[in-house]
């Protein structure tokens, strides 16, 4: 894509005008990634024997507290690095991982392999939930009617709430989550993505345009989240912020150990993500995620700016053959043509608020937490 006429880039990271909220300090240097050290910075910064202590005190407690259970966490895995490695990490450490998977019709056989390797040789149990194909689809077509740009709120959502559904099923009280602050710790552009626990969002959309009702697709919304989280006492751990992660490292690891094979790209393992992050959102909305994925290990130390600068150039496909392969997939499974693709792409993009949202709801409740929370530390000790 062309750069404007104004552009201008980060000086420490990649992040650019394609950004829309972006400034630039005096020396050059993005709000984008001082805000990451800001907020990351001592995570990232932790001794080794500091997150070593923090992680056994962790682990004891999810021990402690699975006593009698078939399992005492939840670990959700998509293929990916980040998922594999938290998997094989409390598996290590002593821990009865439940591992739980959303098949939402557009796994990769390289992803399904991962899976398959990791679960036999790590010999964990395996949850599948598979979400009916016709209704996914219908879903999908809607998000695209709609024109808005996080088609992938659909699967995000989906994989949060079936985690926090098998925990709930199992009484377990940690979900160890692959996120992290070192690789991807960096905020997404307000504009590239949406609200994660939009279920009204997703309801609203998908009976406007498609009059699909959720069956299979399990759905998470602001008032779910604050049953898990605050009456079931369920909690989503980012599990690799207690260990000095490394994602190189861990990938070599994974694939010595356990036959593991790389993507090209973050969260390539699922077919639609790659067409959607490296095709679908470059040529409708001019989102290029990356840029923030890269940042975020440029920021952290895990790579040089030049070597980012490498990764973004050209077509975010290992090549415009693979590229015209997955559009080939793409239209066949989506049942369109090439004139529905254009037209798609053609079309004006919307935002999601839009349509009907629960996004100002979660954030009064967020506000309302914020200022208890600061009145309950103000309260001096009797």
């Amino acid at each position: 894509m062309k750069h404007e006429k104004n552009f201008r880039i980060c000086k420490r990271c990649i992040m650019d005008t394609t950004a829309k909220d972006i400034q630039f300090d005096e020396n050059g240097i993005c709000n984008y990634c001082n805000e990451f050290l800001l907020r990351s910075g001592h995570i990232l910064e932790k001794k080794s024997e500091e997150r070593e202590r923090e992680r056994t005190s962790l682990v004891n407690e999810i021990k402690k507290r699975g006593t009698g259970k078939s399992y005492d966490c939840i670990v959700g895995v998509s293929g990916g690095v980040d998922s594999s490695w938290v998997l094989v990490q409390a598996v290590n450490l002593g821990l009865k991982p439940l591992a739980v998977h959303m098949d939402n019709g557009w796994n990769s056989e390289l992803a399904q392999n991962n899976i398959y390797n990791l679960i036999q040789k790590l010999g964990v149990d395996l949850y599948t939930h598979v979400i009916d194909w016709t209704e996914y689809r219908a879903l999908m077509q809607a998000f695209f009617e709609a024109d808005v740009v996080d088609v992938e709120l659909l699967y995000d959502n989906a994989m949060l709430a079936v985690n926090y559904k098998m925990a709930a099923r199992h009484g377990v009280q940690f979900i160890l989550g692959g996120t992290n602050q070192a690789t991807e710790g960096m905020r997404m552009p307000p504009d590239w993505n949406w609200f994660k626990f939009d279920k009204r969002n997703i309801k609203a959309i998908g009976q406007k345009f498609s009059k699909q009702r959720l069956r299979t697709f399990p759905a998470m919304g602001t008032f779910d989240y604050i049953y898990y989280e605050f009456l079931k006492k369920i909690h989503w751990v980012s599990f690799l912020d207690y260990f000095d992660f490394n994602k190189a490292e861990a990938l070599k690891i994974l694939q010595n150990e356990f036959s593991y094979k790389p993507y090209p790209y973050k969260h390539y393992e699922s077919i639609f993500t790659r067409f959607y992050q490296g095709y679908l959102l470059r040529e409708k909305f001019g989102v290029d995620k990356r840029k923030v994925h890269f940042s975020t290990l440029v920021a952290a130390n895990q790579l040089t700016r030049e070597e980012a600068l490498r990764g973004t150039e050209g077509i975010a496909y290992p090549s415009s053959n693979d590229l015209e392969d997955d559009k080939k997939y793409f239209l066949k499974k989506m049942n369109w043509s090439e004139d529905d693709l254009k037209r798609y792409l053609a079309r004006v993009p919307k935002s999601h608020a839009d349509y009907p949202t629960e996004k100002p709801l979660w954030n009064f409740l967020a506000k309302m937490r914020k200022k208890v929370s600061g009145a309950a530390e103000n309260v001096s000790p009797s």
